[in-house]
């Protein structure tokens, strides 16, 4: 499989470094479709010697994308541009949403959608633990590729909830259209082994981690909206992060 070149414009009197100006416009032509999954990344003696730049320039600039899960480096087979991941910045949206603002399709099978008391989903919506609350679990797709496996618990108020409007939309959409909005989430992220249930509806084979998150989400005056554990294919999602110092 020959490689196909990705144009690059390198400036050299740009204190940006040479590395980053490359991994940032290879990075560029993977997102927008240019090198899709799977096609192989000209190696880099090709690069060096095509844009008159060191090799440990064009190695740094490719270990920055796989690093970011964007190319696969593969012994024996080279380099090739790794299954399009979902990069969900660290803010309150939707699944939903940011799929289909990347266009990449979103579909949704609601598994379980029931009334149920659960103790620690009713702790964490400051409610007795006694009290009925709406609970679903949903298997999220991007085309038909499954991404998560959705569990959430939501208050008496929304229990009018159906399948149909969760398979329309997100949840969060859904919510808005009842007048409620979350403004403010506290989120645990982890990972560890999925277990028989996420294997099963994110088809996941071998040893491949999952992603978790854990949200509790409140509105504007500080009412729990909905608790949500979630688990996510690794493979295909990335959630990032920007830290500042305080």
């Amino acid at each position: 499989m020959s490689a196909l070149q990705v144009k690059v414009m390198i400036d050299r009197q740009s204190p940006v470094p040479l590395y980053h100006q490359l991994a940032e416009q290879f990075s560029n032509a993977i997102t927008v479709g240019q090198l899709q999954p799977g096609d192989a990344f000209e190696n880099e003696i090709a690069v060096a010697e095509r844009l008159q730049v060191s090799r440990p320039t064009v190695r740094r600039a490719i270990q920055e994308l796989v690093d970011q899960g964007l190319l696969l480096r593969r012994r024996g087979l080279g380099t090739t541009v790794a299954n399009s991941k979902v990069h969900r910045k660290f803010e309150l949206t939707s699944l939903y949403d940011d799929l289909a603002r990347d266009k990449r399709h979103p579909r949704t099978t609601v598994l379980d959608h029931a009334i149920r008391t659960n103790e620690r989903a009713a702790s964490a919506l400051d409610l007795g633990a006694d009290v009925p609350l709406l609970h679903l679990v949903r298997v999220r797709y991007a085309g038909d590729t499954p991404l998560a496996l959705m569990t959430n618990w939501l208050p008496p108020g929304l229990s009018d909830l159906t399948r149909e409007d969760l398979e329309d939309q997100g949840l969060y959409a859904c919510l808005r259209d009842r007048g409620v909005k979350p403004v403010v989430a506290q989120q645990n992220i982890g990972a560890r082994m999925p277990t028989t249930l996420e294997r099963r509806h994110l088809e996941i084979r071998g040893s491949q981690p999952v992603l978790t998150m854990t949200r509790m989400a409140f509105d504007a005056s500080g009412k729990a909206v909905e608790f949500g554990d979630h688990s996510y294919r690794a493979s295909d999602y990335t959630i990032d992060l920007m830290v500042d110092e305080r």
